[in-house]
This record gives C-alpha cells, sequence and structure tokens, in this order.
C-alpha cells in the first residue's frame, strides 16, 4: 500500500476516481441530474486542474497492489472551503472505491492526512461531515474532533447540511 501525491497529467485519473466514488457514496440519495450538476461544478477537468496546482491544494491517490483505491484533498489558507478558522487544515476530501472500503484503508488515509496537518504550521484541523453520517461523525470523535459550526453543501439543487468538526493541532501529551 501507498499513498503518492497526484501528478496533474492524472486529472483525468482523480476526475473519474471523483465522480465514481461520489456516486457509490451518495447516488442513492440524490438524482441523476443533481448528480451530473454537482460533477460539472466540481470535477470537470478545469476545476481539478486548477486545484491541483494550487499550492495551497494536496491531493494524494492511495494504491493497493498498485491498484488506485481511493484519494485525498487537504487544503490550506485560501483553498479552504470555509475560512471560520483561522490558520487552519481542511480535510477536504476521503474517498475509497467501494470495492477496498471494510478494510480500514479510510483509517489510514484519515491518518495519514492527521500526519499532514501535523506537520504543518497550523493551529487547527478540521473537516465537515454530513449532518447524518452518524457512523463518520463518531469516528472523527474519537480523534478528538468537535463540532463548530455547519455550511450547506449543494448536490445540484439539492441541499444538505454538512458540519464542521474541528480539533487543535500540536497538542503535547
Amino acid at each position: 500500500m501507498q499513498i503518492d501525491p497526484i501528478r496533474l497529467e492524472e486529472v483525468s485519473v482523480l476526475q473519474e476516481l471523483a465522480k465514481q466514488t461520489f456516486a457509490e457514496t451518495f447516488a442513492h440519495d440524490n438524482d441523476p441530474k443533481e448528480l451530473e450538476a454537482f460533477f460539472e461544478e466540481a470535477y470537470s477537468v478545469e476545476v481539478l486542474t486548477r486545484e491541483l496546482s494550487d499550492p495551497n491544494c494536496q491531493h494524494y491517490f492511495l494504491r493497493v497492489d498498485n491498484q488506485i483505491a481511493g484519494y485525498l484533498k487537504l487544503n490550506q489558507g485560501p483553498a479552504q472551503t470555509e475560512q471560520e478558522l483561522e490558520n487552519a487544515f481542511e480535510i477536504q476530501r476521503i474517498y475509497l472505491l467501494q470495492a477496498f472500503q471494510g478494510r480500514g484503508l479510510g483509517k489510514v488515509l484519515f491518518e495519514f492526512a492527521l500526519e499532514k496537518a501535523e506537520q504543518s504550521s497550523c493551529d487547527w484541523v478540521w473537516l465537515g461531515v454530513w449532518e447524518h453520517n452518524y457512523k463518520a461523525q463518531k469516528f472523527y470523535a474519537k480523534y478528538g474532533f468537535e463540532k463548530f459550526g455547519q455550511h450547506e453543501f449543494a448536490v445540484g439543487d439539492k441541499i444538505d447540511v454538512d458540519w464542521l468538526l474541528k480539533r487543535p493541532l500540536h497538542q503535547k501529551g
């Protein structure tokens, strides 16, 4: 298993993976037209190329036996989706293909993200989680994350609410 930075020339691979993992996770709860609208807005080649070129964004592929199993997106500074916390580090996306779920790989990606956050000079690490994803909320709470707000997350015209969770970085002891 390895976690590698995504290269600009891999943008089309990222695009397909992003669409597939999002659809596997949320298609049951969204109209196909709404999903397509979301994909155009969030996962177009232009948007992903801009993000991959942004020094404030970090993207990583998780590979298992040389097969891409999932990806991670991290943001700092102006690249963050919210600016409520000063000097913060955002874990924006952690997605695994369904075929790789249930093996502890999500935890591996999450702990890698926390390690990157700890290596930064930021004071906070934060993320958003769907208000009805109780399993994920419980998982993040085990790592010391606490709710500090919420924001709307649009998939096409459908609006969901994400809870914003944070935890301080560079804690001693």
